[in-house]
């Protein structure tokens, strides 16, 4: 008996160094994965990157990694007109089957999905803000958008009418959906202008716009996007996806 105590003892103090051991090299493996994905997309600041699974030591062995979490608090994605870029808020990704080298200078998940959000204010950077003419004496610009519910967006458009600012914005509900590498707002029903009227074209000429979001990390890419209180919640997926290298 005495001798199966101290076995299981023994048993015991290997298995929390083994437990200890993996735990370390798993924090060593993250931080360098996130210098990595940091150096690669030329972030601010390193995301926040979790590897899960245990025991982590025999999955790299295989030289795969299972199910790899990656947190991007802030990315300006390019948006192909001029150099300008959009921000996204919290892009949160989810990459299975990682495939790495063994000093972490490139890492390929064979598949991602995640979720990202962009604020009201930074997609309305997109919409027409300056005041452009719809028809003889007519002028009107976006000049806020917000939650419509129901997952619409409701759009605030002013507008001039021969000479005359109408005294309150006039809104309608749009529909947002993703359309390739874009996002793209289009308003359910058409506002009116004291009354004028304008052409269905030169009207959606202002509601109606659309916000390329290109170069997301490791090639991911839209794939829903829906209106919330804050602003567009966006659904990403890839395949292939490169984290580093």
């Amino acid at each position: 008996m005495r001798a199966l105590r101290i076995l299981l003892i023994v048993v015991v103090i290997l298995g929390g160094l083994f437990v200890l051991a993996d735990r370390l090299a798993v924090g060593f493996a993250e931080d360098e994965a996130a210098g990595k994905l940091q150096a690669s997309e030329n972030l601010a600041a390193a995301p926040d990157v979790s590897i899960k699974g245990f025991p982590f030591l025999t999955q790299v062995v295989s030289g795969s990694l299972d199910d790899v979490e990656v947190g991007i608090k802030d990315y300006e994605a390019a948006t192909g007109a001029d150099g300008r870029t959009i921000r996204i808020d919290d892009l949160t990704a989810n990459m299975k089957g990682v495939e790495f080298s063994g000093d972490y200078s490139s890492a390929t998940a064979a598949t991602a999905t995640g979720t990202a959000s962009v604020t009201y204010a930074e997609l309305l950077k997109t919409a027409k803000s300056e005041p452009t003419q719809v028809a003889p004496g007519v002028t009107a610009n976006v000049v806020g958008l917000s939650d419509g519910g129901n997952g619409k967006i409701k759009v605030a458009v002013e507008a001039t009418v021969l000479g005359t600012r109408m005294p309150n914005p006039v809104y309608v509900l749009s529909t947002v959906t993703a359309q390739g590498d874009s996002v793209r707002v289009q308003a359910d029903t058409l506002p009116s202008f004291g009354g004028v009227d304008i052409a269905e074209s030169r009207v959606r000429a202002i509601t109606d716009f659309e916000q390329k979001i290109d170069g997301l990390p490791g090639g991911i890419q839209l794939d829903k996007v829906q209106a919330a209180k804050d602003g567009v919640e966006i659904t990403v997926k890839g395949s292939n996806v490169r984290l580093a290298g």
